[in-house]
């Protein structure tokens, strides 16, 4: 068929051809595809390309938090329900001292103080091992003055992705939480959205989005950064 007889059947489509040729002109190095998704949005090719952007990051958030496998941080708090065991919760600027009954996707529910909130949650470890923990933290004095604030994106978060922390299990490590508390422990396990720190018995569960440093426990320059932070 002819261009121009095609053109006459379909003047709708053919207009829409002709947009799009006029934004991929006026706007080098956009292809025919996001051409076509810049003039179906009505969005700028600014705002479009943003969009698009955002989304393939949570497309790759997603696809790495499915290759790590999560069976470890499911038995951990499963055997923290079962056992009753009194728990410290340590969210930004307080410590919560109760039971975990159960867990729901966004929330853990705990027997006398209800439903928190996940990303509220910098760590949380059995009640006698915070007690006797917390008095040996070093803490960054900005950070637990004012703890950094959690994006509801992950990947907006320093760190989202697990697959880096799986070459450093069995290793010391070096944490900085967003209230300030710095953590040198063994890394145990990690999961699709947590670590498990110390020792088997002692453990200690850090979500990913509590994490503002990260660095391997023989790192010479992970104290330098750390003196440069506060200072």
């Amino acid at each position: 068929m002819k261009c121009r007889i095609w053109r006459k059947l379909h003047q709708e489509e053919a207009t829409r051809f002709d947009q799009v040729y006029e934004l991929m002109g006026k706007n080098p190095g956009l292809s025919l595809p996001d051409a076509f998704g810049v003039l179906q949005s009505g969005l700028s090719v600014a705002d479009f390309m943003a969009r698009k952007e955002r989304s393939q990051r949570k497309a790759a958030v997603k696809q790495a938090r499915g290759e790590v496998d999560d069976t470890a941080m499911e038995s951990f708090i499963r055997e923290m329900v079962e056992s009753k065991t009194e728990l410290a919760l340590v969210l930004g600027e307080r410590t919560v001292l109760d039971t975990l009954t159960s867990v729901e996707p966004i929330s853990f529910l705990l027997a006398r103080s209800g439903r928190q909130e996940k990303l509220q949650v910098v760590m949380l470890t059995r009640r006698a091992d915070w007690e006797r923990l917390a008095p040996q933290f070093e803490r960054d004095s900005k950070l637990a003055q004012k703890p950094s604030t959690v994006a509801r994106q992950p990947d907006k978060r320093p760190y989202s992705d697990p697959r880096p922390f799986l070459d450093h299990q069995g290793k010391p490590v070096r944490l900085t939480l967003r209230n300030g508390i710095k953590l040198s422990m063994p890394l145990m396990q990690v999961g699709r959205f947590d670590l498990l720190l110390g020792e088997e018995g002692h453990e200690v569960f850090v979500p990913f989005h509590a994490l503002v440093r990260f660095s391997a426990g023989d790192d010479p320059e992970a104290d330098a950064s750390d003196k440069e932070t506060e200072d």
